[in-house]
């Protein structure tokens, strides 16, 4: 009888997804104002733009490759439901990772609702968001024909060493990257903040936007300290 090579996974990366279609018309609700307010605030680039390329070639690409970007809106009450649930959630997520949960507040640091080109070029670079412990996204619009997002291998050294991966479909243990390419409106997402990740170029076929969200765990002495100073002064 040969001998059972034993596997031990350590340190393992994880990204859960849950699907909250419930809160979807809240959140383009609490949505539609921060992006026309966020598109209005291009309008200077975008004459810019027009200035330097020309009036042609300007009526070709327009906006292609922009991103809208909202200001923070964590605190909308339309949202309330949704952004109780994420920071419940997020407690949770932590203590189950290994961490004494209970002795953090947890605190967006970020909250905000991103909106790709209508005309087509919107995308991320590979990227992380330092000096935060979760992130996570929730997708307003999408489909199997706009942007997606990629995680990638967050481990430095294995990065470094990486060999030929097969050419497969599935995903493999070695592999560099993680595709995920069946979002739909409503999916909701949890990821260490560490974790790399990226968003493809879209191709302005359809609407694509996503509230991105990034959580502070900060220690409640710290806070205590903070408040306790605050009431010194």
């Amino acid at each position: 009888m040969k001998d059972l090579l034993q596997t031990d996974l350590h340190f393992p990366t994880p990204i859960y997804f849950i699907e909250k279609p419930l809160w979807l018309d809240k959140a383009l609700e609490a949505s539609k104002p921060l992006l026309a307010k966020a598109r209005e605030s291009k309008k200077k680039d975008l004459l810019e733009r027009e200035i330097i390329l020309g009036k042609d070639t300007y009526e070709k690409v327009k906006d292609h490759g922009y991103s809208y970007h909202s200001e923070n809106f964590f605190n909308n009450p339309l949202l309330k439901d949704m952004t109780g649930y994420i920071l419940q959630t997020s407690h949770n997520l932590l203590d189950e990772w290994g961490f004494e949960a209970n002795r953090y507040k947890l605190t967006f640091s970020e909250f905000w609702v991103q909106e790709f080109s209508h005309n087509g070029g919107g995308h991320h670079d590979t990227h992380i968001h330092w000096n935060n412990h979760i992130s996570g996204f929730y997708f307003l619009q999408c489909s199997e024909k706009t942007s997606y997002p990629i995680f990638h291998d967050p481990r430095q050294g294995s990065m470094m060493t990486k060999l030929q991966p097969k050419q497969t479909n599935e995903i493999l243990m070695g592999g560099p990257s993680v595709q995920y390419k069946k979002i739909k409106p409503g999916t909701l997402v949890f990821f260490p903040s560490y974790l790399p990740h990226q968003f493809t170029v879209d191709d302005g076929i359809e609407p694509f936007s996503f509230i991105h969200f990034n959580i502070q765990a900060i220690d409640r002495n710290l806070v205590e300290q903070i408040n306790d100073n605050s009431r010194i002064r």
